[in-house]
Formats: C-alpha cells, sequence, structure tokens
C-alpha cells in the first residue's frame, strides 16, 4: 500500500507497455491496479475501491466508453481519466458528457497522468495550502489597508478585499476562518469610527463630498437611462449583501454581461423603512414624513412600513417633472414569481419596471424564528450558499432570463445588507421605543454612550422624530440592543441571529449592478 493510500486502477489493453508509467506512479506514493479490459475493469470495481481510475478508450470487448458508463452507474463519485488514441470529437463529446474528471490523448507521458492525478485527487489540499499561505502574506497589508483608510473609497476596497478572501478560504476548506473573522471585526471598528467621524457632513452639509447614498440612487442610476431612451428594469434584493452578490454573479453572468458592479453607501437606520423608502422616492426620510405624511408610517404605528413604494416612485417623477410610466411588484414568494411570469409580457409597456424580491429578507428573519433555518444558515457561508441554492431554483432566475430575453438594461441593487450578531448592549426603553435590535429611536432611552452611535438632532440627519426629544442610538461590529428584562433569554435567542438597522460594512456597504443582455 501506499504511503498516501490512494489506490489507482488502470484500465489498457497494452498495460504491459506502460510499466515505466506505472512505476513512476509508484514511486509517487500510489498503488497501482493493473488490469488489460473493460470487463476486468469492472470486475475490479466490484470487488474494492479505488481513489480513481484510468480508461483506455480502445478496448477490446467492452470499450472504454461502455465501461465508463457502467462505472458511474455504480460509484458516481469515482474520478475517471479517460485516454485515447482517437481525437474525433464524438467521442470526446460522449466522454465528457459523462463527466469524466480528465480527457488525454495519447501518447502519454507520466508526468502527464501525474498532473492530472494530482489535480484530481489533490486539488483541495493543494488550494486550501495555497490559500492559507496567500492570506497569511495578506494579512498584513490587509490590516494597514485598514488602518490608512480615510475615504469611502478606501472602505469601498476594504471591504472588497475582505469579501473575496472570505469566499476563497470558504471554498479552499482552510483554518483560517478565525483569523479573517478577527481582521473583520478589526475592521468594522474602524468603519464604524469613520461613519461617526463623517456621517453628519455626508447628510448635513450641502455639496459635500459624500459617497452614493440611498437617497441619490434613482436620481444618479435610473433617471438617466430613462432620459437616453433606455425602458430599464430596476431589481430590489431586500436585504441582499456583497458576498451573496458575488455567488449569484456568475450565474447571471451566463446570460448577462455586468456593466457597472459598485458598491454604494446606504443611510442609516439600515432598515427597509427608511432605507428602500429613501430609494424609491429620492429622500431622506425626515423629507419624506414633511412632504408626504400620508405616505411615511412612523416607527410606532401596527401599519407596515413598506406599503407606499409605488406612490414614492410617483413622487419622484412628479418633483423631477417627468410622465415615464412605471409597473411595481413585489415578489414574496414563488406563488407571486410565477404570477409575474405569466404576465411578464404586460411589462412591455413600460418605460420602467420596478421590482422587489423578498426572499433574502425572508431568509434572514425566518433563520431568527425557526430553528430548522438556523441550522441550515448557521454561518456566512451557509447563508450565502443558501442563498445561491434559493436563485438556482427560483423563480428568480426565470424572472432575470425574462428580462435578459426582452435586451433591456437590469439595474440590480439592494437597500441594505445584514450581520451576525453575538454581543449584547443593554439598553433601557419605554413602550414605545422600536423593536429592532440594531437601532433604537425613542425618548428616554438609557445606554452608555461609549457603545453606540448616537443622534440626538434626527432631523438634522434627516431622520423623523417622533417626539420632541426623540434620540436614535445604533449598535456597530456585531453589538445588538438588550432589554434587562429576562436579559439572558433574550440574548440566548437572538445570538447569532442575522440582524440589520445599525452600523457595519455588511449592511452599509451594498452592491448596485448594471447589466445588459449578453
Amino acid at each position: 500500500m501506499s504511503e498516501n493510500n490512494e489506490v489507482i486502477l488502470w484500465a489498457d489493453d497494452e498495460i504491459d507497455l506502460l510499466k515505466p508509467h506505472i512505476m513512476f506512479l509508484q514511486k509517487k506514493g500510489y498503488e497501482v491496479v493493473t488490469v488489460s479490459n473493460g470487463r476486468d475493469a469492472l470486475d475490479a470495481v466490484e470487488s474494492r475501491n479505488f481513489d480513481l481510475i484510468i480508461l483506455d478508450e480502445n478496448m477490446p470487448g467492452i470499450s472504454g466508453l461502455e465501461t465508463l458508463s457502467q462505472i458511474k452507474i455504480s460509484q458516481p463519485e469515482v474520478p475517471v481519466i479517460m485516454i485515447t488514441k482517437s481525437e474525433e470529437e464524438n467521442i470526446m463529446n460522449q466522454a465528457i458528457g459523462s463527466k469524466i474528471a480528465d480527457y488525454l490523448i495519447k501518447p502519454v507521458n507520466p508526468n502527464q497522468i501525474f498532473l492530472s492525478i494530482k489535480k484530481n485527487l489533490h486539488s483541495n489540499a493543494l488550494v486550501s495550502e495555497k490559500a492559507t499561505i496567500d492570506y497569511q502574506q495578506e494579512f498584513q497589508s490587509i490590516s494597514m489597508m485598514i488602518n490608512n483608510s480615510a475615504s469611502i473609497e478606501d472602505w469601498y476596497e476594504v471591504y472588497k478585499t475582505l469579501v473575496f478572501w472570505e469566499l476563497k478560504l470558504a471554498s479552499a476548506d482552510t483554518n483560517m476562518d478565525e483569523l479573517l473573522r478577527m481582521q473583520k471585526m478589526e475592521a468594522n471598528s474602524a468603519f464604524a469610527k469613520f461613519i461617526k467621524k463623517n456621517y453628519e457632513r455626508w447628510v448635513t452639509v450641502e455639496n459635500s463630498s459624500h459617497p452614493l447614498m440611498s437617497h441619490e440612487i434613482f436620481k444618479t442610476k435610473v433617471l438617466p437611462e430613462l432620459d437616453a431612451g433606455e425602458k430599464p428594469f430596476f431589481v430590489v434584493i431586500d436585504n441582499f449583501r456583497l458576498d451573496q452578490w458575488r455567488m449569484i454573479k456568475p450565474i447571471l453572468s451566463d446570460f448577462f454581461t455586468i456593466d457597472d458592479d459598485e458598491l454604494y453607501c446606504t443611510i442609516l437606520p439600515t432598515a427597509t423603512q427608511y432605507a428602500r423608502n429613501s430609494i424609491f422616492s429620492g429622500l431622506m426620510p425626515i423629507h419624506i414624513a414633511q412632504m408626504f405624511p400620508d405616505l411615511w408610517v412612523d416607527e410606532d404605528e401596527e401599519e407596515g412600513k413598506n406599503l407606499n413604494e409605488s406612490p414614492l416612485i410617483q413622487t419622484f417623477f412628479d418633483r423631477y417633472r417627468r410622465h415615464f410610466k412605471f409597473s411595481y411588484n413585489k415578489i414574496n414568494d414563488s406563488v407571486g414569481g410565477e404570477k409575474l411570469l405569466q404576465n411578464f409580457a404586460n411589462l412591455d409597456n413600460n418605460d420602467l419596471n420596478v421590482l422587489v424580491i423578498n426572499f433574502v429578507d425572508m431568509l434572514s428573519h425566518a433563520r431568527t424564528e425557526s430553528k430548522m433555518i438556523r441550522e441550515l444558515a448557521y454561518s456566512d457561508a451557509a447563508y450565502r450558499s443558501l442563498t445561491e441554492s434559493w436563485f438556482k431554483h427560483s423563480t428568480a432566475i426565470e424572472i432575470f432570463k425574462r428580462m435578459a430575453d426582452t435586451g433591456r438594461k437590469v439595474i440590480l441593487t439592494t437597500d441594505h445588507g445584514t450581520i451576525m450578531v453575538d454581543n449584547a448592549i443593554k439598553v433601557i426603553g419605554d413602550k414605545a421605543t422600536n423593536t429592532n435590535l440594531r437601532y433604537k429611536v425613542g425618548k428616554n432611552l438609557s445606554y452608555n454612550p461609549k457603545q453606540v452611535y448616537e443622534i440626538k438632532k434626527p432631523e438634522a440627519f434627516g431622520l423623523p422624530a417622533p417626539n420632541l426629544s426623540s434620540t436614535y442610538i445604533f449598535a456597530a461590529n456585531h453589538d445588538f440592543f438588550a432589554y434587562p428584562n429576562n436579559y439572558n433569554y433574550y440574548v440566548q435567542y437572538y445570538n447569532n441571529t442575522f440582524q440589520h438597522g445599525g452600523i457595519s460594512m455588511e449592511e452599509m456597504l451594498v452592491p448596485i449592478v448594471k447589466m445588459a443582455k449578453k
């Protein structure tokens, strides 16, 4: 038995001529079992387990392709390398269609075989090792990026870099997860300080340099397209983070070209009531409440906070004196998606079609309330994977395909992201205080000012004040607010749940993408 314990079956009617190749592999630490025909190969597969199989395509009796077909029925997980003298496309197509691991044309040298074996038996370990080394080498430079970030553009790069490594390390199965988590916490702590230092200037000082924010999306991204004669789709996936976008981007790239792939900075609070209403109206929340009081729902009201999105879009066009015809559709489940697909042709009559997809937000809330969903999305990596799986098998992807077929541009974005919380901060408020775990607004809040970002003059920050003495406070990093009453139960229930409303890169730095049909 080899020191690596990997056993390879090699089936070739000229196996005696391949002794130099076999000896080469044995010196590399593999055990090689040889047979000279397909029938013996099938008998060998029935009698013992192999880590990899090498098949000659042109063997007497049962051909290599027939042998491959039967092996895939009994042991579909075993990688098979097909070797052939033929370069006929038909044979290649059949082999590839049977999900072979590799396809080599004779004559092959020992290094070719060895490379293919390493690729199929050791690629995960090699990728993990390489990713670990690369991240260790990059760790210090990322820390320097965090320490030196002085602008929102710097923070975009920090966050994109961290997400890149998050995805790479997760796919490589390394032991670097904890180190990266600590570095993300370091980054979020520094980012919160950056927001506390700059946010007031962004939203209060006219003509100040500031990032693209929620209330500017329609004006800068949608209106220019309409004025240029385009008839775009504008899609908001609620509660959609950059890492989740990176997971579905390859799927959409099959039928879209990605023209722009950017980040923008949401307003505070990073909650649907504020951020999404701000997107659709083109206004800060205070101005919605002042100009259209019938369309704004205060925190203490029972009414749904996002029932007036279509009228808010109309107010935007009215203010800019545009007379574009638009549709608004909100998809909460597969039934709603199917209904939209059935009536999709009707959208062709509009200058703009707005679509809100609520699944990711529903998943986030369901994870808090359902033990089963919490198990399925127990980590950021699992949460991403669940989002990807949903998208691949949902009506959402069919809707995107239909949008691509129209040839219209698609602007895809979100209203905010989310973060997993694990550190409770005590706060005391009266019955009128809102229930969100990442921000609170109330007139008699009691808290530690050093633990929060506080806004004592909401109107100056573009936020409505339910009372004259209302204060907003925001949690940062992985913190969440908990009341002293039933504190231990509350903390245990909400610990390691995904929440939004506060200050973090995950919540505030979110994707906005422009796509066109391929």
